[in-house]
């Protein structure tokens, strides 16, 4: 069957995500139309937009949610702010989507793909090198970060069972202490005025962050922060983790509940806590309470940290492709 190649916009590709007839796999949350909207109104200075979709018929097969600067064409979305990037493409169908999109970035004068950060499963690596391969481009791929995940267990104790027995220890051992010093509350935020507010205390408690994430969140980033927060509070899908220590809010994490995987973003806690290890144990109560509500996954997103390591992490590479188009 014939291809051809439309063009699309950010509420055309909501449309298609609501839409579960078009059998499209978005594969992570950073290329979800909400984001890439919000990527592209906050973030994009001087790009081209080539925002496409490759249709057999009356079926959509896949999307290019591309940015194009200078004859060369990336992901809508940067390293900074999106950790793994990808199109999305309908199962099975890639090997037409990607021939299909080659062909349309040719004859637009597209002479370079340049993306990234991408899992070892995105359709990249596992369809679209191999393609481009085979029509003689030139290919190079290399690794260029890493982030970690845990699959998640049906309990807390087969995931304390997970843990090393040093790791076990010293996670007991952090508990005991914090509840001793007073009394402990961890809930979870999602609604949306309740949402403004988790906002601007998580933005101060990150302010109060060592100098590289306080110099991080300038007022660009903020906007991004809070325009990001209000629409995937919008689509249902962010989290807030709030640590309380008798009362006052130590620790938070910002998060996104999608595909039964819970995405930690970011996180910041209060410094005059930091004995009480509070920034580590929000997220081990985070952990725990994705369990209790049946998670599969939590994923820690981009960066070796070594506390992910210690509360079960296991590394994902992620690698960075540019393709030469002839």
């Amino acid at each position: 069957m014939e291809t051809a190649v439309t063009q699309e916009s950010f509420d055309s590709l909501a449309d298609y995500w609501a839409d579960s007839s078009h059998q499209l796999r978005w594969n992570a949350v950073f290329v979800l139309p909400a984001w890439l909207k919000v990527w592209w109104q906050e973030l994009n200075s001087d790009a081209e937009l080539y925002l496409r979709a490759v249709r057999q018929g009356k079926k959509i097969i896949g999307i290019a949610p591309l940015l194009v600067r200078d004859g060369k064409a990336s992901i809508i979305g940067s390293a900074d702010v999106c950790d793994y990037l990808d199109f999305i493409v309908t199962p099975g169908m890639e090997n037409d989507f990607f021939t299909t999109l080659l062909d349309d970035l040719r004859q637009k004068g597209i002479s370079q793909l340049d993306l990234g950060p991408l899992r070892p499963d995105s359709t990249v690596l596992t369809n679209l090198v191999g393609i481009a391969e085979q029509r003689k481009y030139e290919v190079i791929c290399h690794p260029e970060d890493v982030s970690l995940e845990l699959d998640l267990p049906a309990t807390w104790d087969e995931y304390l069972a997970v843990l090393t027995t040093k790791q076990r220890h010293e996670v007991r051992r952090k508990l005991r202490r914090l509840q001793k010093a007073g009394k402990i509350d961890y809930r979870c935020v999602n609604g949306n005025r309740p949402v403004e507010d988790s906002m601007d205390t998580f933005l101060k408690l990150f302010a109060l962050a060592r100098q590289e994430k306080a110099d991080f969140m300038n007022a660009r980033r903020e906007s991004f922060f809070r325009s990001l927060v209000r629409v995937m509070g919008e689509i249902g899908l962010l989290r807030f983790g709030i640590l309380e220590l008798d009362g006052v809010r130590a620790a938070m994490i910002m998060g996104f509940d999608y595909n039964g995987a819970i995405y930690l973003y970011n996180s910041a806690y209060d410094p005059q806590y930091d004995s009480l290890s509070v920034g580590l144990l929000c997220k081990v109560f985070g952990i725990k309470q994705s369990i209790e509500s049946g998670k599969k996954k939590w994923d820690f997103l981009k960066g070796d940290e070594t506390y992910k390591t210690h509360l079960g992490g296991r590394e994902v590479p992620l690698y960075r492709c540019q393709i030469t188009i002839k």
